[in-house]
């Protein structure tokens, strides 16, 4: 591999994974169109859509834990949101990619692109205050918790893609909990969520092992760099960027629809 082939991969995995340790999603929005673009840009081959998906996949397993491991101390891990959460959405996105194959594809990305513009309309709405909240006081309701996430799974399972940005307004506005710990439990549920379409990626031999191994190695870099940043930055801030984000996300899905 050349030296700028190997540059332009692990930048492209470190400002994935920074921005994903930060506001708690799996980074894909970014890494994604990066990955697909920036390489035949500068020259060097370009990756077909299943070997960046591939590629991406692994390195959102391996981002997650840099993310989880720089929010295990404090208390910003909550292992009852994360747990009930983490299981719904994947036996969620399980259902969705066992039934994919009974719903026309553009069905399939309509429901995900309501969803995300749902998620899109939750972000910008007012916010109750919970920041100054003491974290063991935290609390959800539990049925509300799993089957918001049991949807989302089932619609991301469906699509192929990650539903993070979708469950990180859910538990910012309806569950209200605090930003840095929605986004550290979010961190959790992602790498939950990430295990089946990382498993699923090797065993059909969809990964590029070679820029994938660059990639994981800047995610683990990355992302706790980019967590502590997080634990630093003001609530509002976290909150525009994730919005940003999702805003993104959503005009994204909604431009591969009408086109």
């Amino acid at each position: 591999m050349e030296l700028g082939f190997i540059i332009t991969i692990f930048l492209i995995g470190f400002i994935g994974s920074f921005i994903s340790g930060m506001v708690g999603i799996g980074g894909s929005i970014i890494k994604y169109p990066m990955l697909l673009y920036i390489p035949p840009l500068l020259g060097f081959a370009a990756f077909s859509a299943h070997e960046v998906s591939g590629i991406s996949a692994i390195q959102v397993f391996f981002a997650t834990i840099g993310g989880i491991y720089a929010y295990r101390k404090g208390g910003y891990l909550n292992k009852q949101l994360i747990l009930f959460m983490g299981v719904a959405v994947l036996i969620g996105s399980f259902i969705g990619g066992y039934g994919s194959t009974l719903l026309s594809e553009n069905l399939i990305n309509v429901v995900y692109a309501v969803l995300a513009t749902i998620a899109t309309v939750m972000m910008f709405m007012p916010k109750k205050n919970v920041e100054d909240l003491p974290l063991d006081e935290v609390t959800f309701n539990k049925v509300i918790a799993a089957g918001s996430a049991f949807v989302v799974g089932i619609a991301s399972g469906i699509v192929g893609a990650a539903g993070a940005f979708i469950l990180m307004p859910i538990m910012l506005v309806v569950l209200r909990i605090p930003t840095k710990m929605a986004i550290a439990s979010s961190l959790a549920i992602t790498f939950i969520s990430s295990i089946g379409s990382t498993a699923g990626k090797i065993i059909t031999d969809q990964i590029v092992w070679e820029p994938a191994v660059i990639m994981i190695i800047a995610s683990l870099i990355a992302a706790p760099l980019g967590a502590n940043v997080g634990k630093n930055m003001k609530t509002k801030s976290l909150q525009l960027i994730l919005a940003l984000l999702i805003l993104a996300s959503t005009v994204k899905i909604w431009l591969d629809i009408v086109g």
